[in-house]
């Protein structure tokens, strides 16, 4: 069918075999176009959920380690270092 957006060509490798195969499992009677449209939506929700915990992650370590280190930066620490740059 007639487009103008992007096409690209997927070599059936093992690996995309068996994906195929689940997804004619889970989803029978569908056209095989229809199966890698499926599987890329499946993919990217889960791959959603992943980078959604990695940011979890990395928030709960910034939240872990704020203040860890204010008895050896105290105030005006930052302030009294740039005092010391030329200009």
């Amino acid at each position: 069918m007639p487009t103008t957006r992007p096409r690209f060509q997927v070599t059936e490798t093992p690996e995309v075999e068996r994906a195929l195969r689940l997804a004619a499992h889970v989803w029978p009677g569908v056209p095989r176009h229809e199966l890698v449209n499926r599987l890329f939506g499946v993919a990217a929700d889960r791959l959603g959920e992943v980078a959604e915990g990695a940011e979890r992650e990395r928030l709960r370590a910034v939240d872990l380690t704020a203040g860890a280190f204010d008895a050896v930066y105290g105030p005006g620490y930052l302030a009294a270092l740039r005092s010391e740059w030329p200009e």
